[in-house]
Parts: structure tokens; C-alpha cells; sequence
């Protein structure tokens, strides 16, 4: 596949054309001068140095925000303009974790950090978890997690989310250089900071991410394509003061515009910001035995576990994870909101769980239920779990025997 991609969300300027897995050219600057100026003569630089006929490319890869407000819309306009003269599809890449993509295969936490000005940074967490190739006994992989997808708050904020984290971080971005000192006064964590060839907006991070993007099927037409910016403009912000209306939070128009269409469940990674919810969901079904916050977020920062979340109408309504232990996964939350059961989310949630378990390395499941629990049993059966004995008395209030299931790689169908 062959992609074009256009970054102008930020102070650099960044075109990149990538032929499958090969990075065919890049031009990126930073200076004293404007997207507008330099972005035509960078593609056609590019389009001259490689001989390159635009009508072979497959699709236009474009960072779609946050970012600069006049920035974003000349390199979204340049997109859809091509999109809809060649025909093409638009795939439209998270400015933050294309940013965070620049540092592939680091496990420590990522954080990005853009001045948003106004005393904000637009930010997000990630990482990088191993994965080991079918067939392969050493060669190494890695996914991207992403822990909070990206948002704009206060380097406050983003550092207290930080620190409850509790593990080492690096830091990138232009928001760096910009409040440095508050940064190092306020992280309790060891920090580093990405070099200059991995700190900033790439046109080669940008398209290498938006190969994933396309594998997932994860475009759009032109005309569905919008930026994406956080924020309202300063323009915007002004009038909103003056008429004394207060601005919307850009996660409750889309919460408010998922509830349009209830019907739809969404299965997802979890985030860190799922993390309150996914613990009232277990608190709710599980009691005394449910794991609270801390233990999720501890769970969904580790790089041998994959944790789930069912979304619908802007709501969690189910959870499930997996951790890798020597190759055996041990399945250590399942639940589905009382009301949404009979729908098929467990059978969607856990299936999904299992398939993407084999990305990091994991051959067997097992996981204990309650003997009592019938319904869950029928769903671990109905994904190929089979009994394989009791721990008697395991559970509390009441005390009941746990079912030890396993789900072995040898006797799958």
C-alpha cells in the first residue's frame, strides 16, 4: 500500500510517502515560516525527487488534531482537496499518538506534550507492548497501548496522572521546552527526554502509524473527514466568554452524539480514563471480591496484559483482561453491566480478548468461576473453555468452590 501523508498540526511542517514497508521519502522543516508557504512546494519537491504519479497512491494519511487551529485546517483542506481529485480514501491519524509513535518499541510510559497555550498542553499516555510473531522464537514486535487517548488539560493534571502511575516516563513534544521547570518540580517519577530526531511532529512516525490504521481498515471518505481540535478557537473561546456560555467538553458532544445510535457496542482497549467506571462495573457485579481502581490501572500499565472495555451509548458496560504468565494466560476479569447481559457483549468481549492474547505471546487461557455461576459457564464453553477441576471453598460470601477452565492451544477446533 501506498500512502502520502501530511502533518502541519504543529510548528513543523512534515510530508512523507511510505510503499509497504518502506519509507520512500520524507521532507520536514521548522522555521520562520508559515504551512501555507512551504506545504505545496514540499509535495511537489517530493513528487519531482521520486518521480512519484499521485494517482498511484492508495490513500492520504493526515494528522487530523489537536494542534494549530490555522495549521489544521490548511493541511486538512490539502487532504481532502487530493482525496477527493484522486479518489482516495483519508486516513486520519491522532496528532498526540502519531507523535508518541516517533519512540516504537519503548515500554517505559509516553507522554507527548503540545503547548496548547493559555497555561494547557494537548497530551495523552501511551506504550509499547512485546509481541512475539507466529513462527518466530526472537524476533519482536510492538502495538501501541494507549492508556489515555489523547486530550488538552493542565500540566497539573497530566503530571498527577502521571505520578499515580507510579513507573518511568518519557516526555516529548513542544510543551516541554515550555514549562520544563514545572515539569521538574512537579514529577515524582524518573523522566527523560526525547532527543531532537524523536521529539516532534514526523512525517515518517505519521505514515509508518497510519499503515497500521489502513490493516484495521481504519479510513474515511473525504467528506466524512473532519480535524479534530480539542478546543474551541481563541475566537470562539471569546465569544463564548462574551455572551457568558460556557464551552462544551469536546468527550460530552461525542458521548451526547453516541447516544444517538444506543443499539451499537463498541469493544475497545481500555484507557486510563475508563479506569472509574470499569471498577463501579466490577464493584456492582462482584462486591468485596471486584478489583477497585488502583489494582485496574496497576493491571492496564503493565506490558503483559491486555484489558477490554464494551462502550455503549457512551457508557461502559463490560470489561474483561488477560495477563501473560509464561506463556499461559490467566483470565482475570470478566464483566458485563446487569442490564446489557443477553446481548452477546461477554461471547464479543472475551473472543476479541483471546485473539488479540496471541499478540503477546500467549498459547493456553485459564480462569476460575464460581461452580455456581451457570450463565458465565456457558459462555467460557461456548468460547472453547473446558473444566478441568474445582479449588474447593475458594470463594466468599458465599462460600462456594471455584471451576478451574482452560482453553488449550492443542484441542482448539
Amino acid at each position: 500500500m501506498k500512502i502520502l501523508g501530511i502533518d502541519t498540526s504543529g510548528l513543523v511542517g512534515a510530508v512523507a510517502v511510505a510503499d509497504g514497508d518502506m519509507l520512500v521519502s520524507q521532507f520536514s522543516i521548522q522555521y520562520k515560516t508559515t504551512h501555507s508557504e512551504i506545504l505545496m512546494p514540499m509535495m511537489e519537491d517530493i513528487r519531482e525527487k521520486v518521480h512519484l504519479d499521485l494517482s498511484t497512491i492508495d490513500a492520504i494519511a493526515v494528522a487530523k488534531g489537536p494542534g494549530s487551529f490555522t495549521g489544521l485546517r490548511i493541511g486538512s483542506a490539502t487532504a481532502k482537496g487530493l482525496a477527493l481529485a484522486l479518489d482516495k480514501p483519508i486516513i486520519a491519524i491522532p496528532t498526540v499518538d502519531a507523535i508518541a509513535y516517533n519512540l516504537y518499541g519503548v515500554e517505559k510510559i509516553i507522554c507527548p506534550m503540545m503547548d496548547a497555550k493559555r497555561k494547557q498542553v494537548y497530551t495523552g499516555l501511551y506504550t509499547f507492548v512485546p509481541n512475539t510473531p507466529e513462527g518466530k522464537s526472537f524476533e519482536r514486535t510492538f502495538d501501541m497501548q494507549v492508556i489515555h487517548e489523547q486530550f488538552a488539560t493542565s500540566v497539573e493534571d497530566i503530571v498527577e496522572r502521571i505520578n499515580a502511575i507510579g513507573k518511568p516516563v518519557v516526555l516529548l513534544g513542544d510543551g516541554i521546552p515550555a514549562y520544563h521547570d514545572e515539569l521538574e518540580r512537579l514529577l515524582k517519577v524518573p523522566y527523560s527526554i526525547a532527543p531532537m530526531h524523536q521529539n516532534r511532529q514526523s512525517g515518517a512516525a505519521l505514515v509508518a502509524l497510519a499503515m497500521k490504521y489502513a490493516e484495521e481498515g481504519r479510513m474515511v471518505s473525504a467528506d466524512e473527514f473532519a480535524p479534530e481540535y480539542l478546543r474551541l478557537s481563541q475566537a470562539e473561546r471569546e465569544a463564548k466568554e462574551k455572551d457568558g456560555a460556557q464551552g462544551t467538553d469536546d468527550r460530552e458532544k461525542r458521548k451526547l452524539e453516541s447516544r444517538k445510535t444506543p443499539g451499537i457496542v463498541r469493544i475497545r482497549q481500555m484507557t486510563a480514563e475508563d479506569i472509574d467506571d470499569a471498577a463501579l462495573l466490577e464493584k456492582e457485579n462482584l462486591g468485596k471480591e471486584a478489583w477497585n481502581s488502583k489494582q485496574l490501572l496497576d493491571a492496564l500499565t503493565r506490558d503483559d496484559t491486555i484489558y477490554l472495555v464494551a462502550e455503549k451509548a457512551g457508557r461502559v458496560v463490560g470489561l474483561c483482561g488477560v495477563q501473560n504468565v509464561s506463556g499461559d494466560g490467566e483470565v482475570t476479569n470478566v464483566s458485563v453491566a446487569r442490564d446489557c447481559r443477553g446481548e452477546g457483549i461477554g461471547y464479543k468481549m472475551v473472543k476479541q480478548l483471546l485473539e488479540r492474547g496471541r499478540g503477546i505471546g500467549i498459547k493456553d487461557y485459564t480462569l476460575e468461576v464460581r461452580a455456581g455461576n451457570e450463565h458465565a459457564i456457558k459462555l467460557y464453553e461456548r468460547l472453547g473453555f473446558k473444566s478441568e477441576g474445582l479449588r474447593p471453598g475458594f470463594y466468599d460470601e458465599p462460600k462456594e468452590d471455584a471451576a478451574i477452565y482452560w482453553k488449550r492451544a492443542e484441542v482448539e477446533e
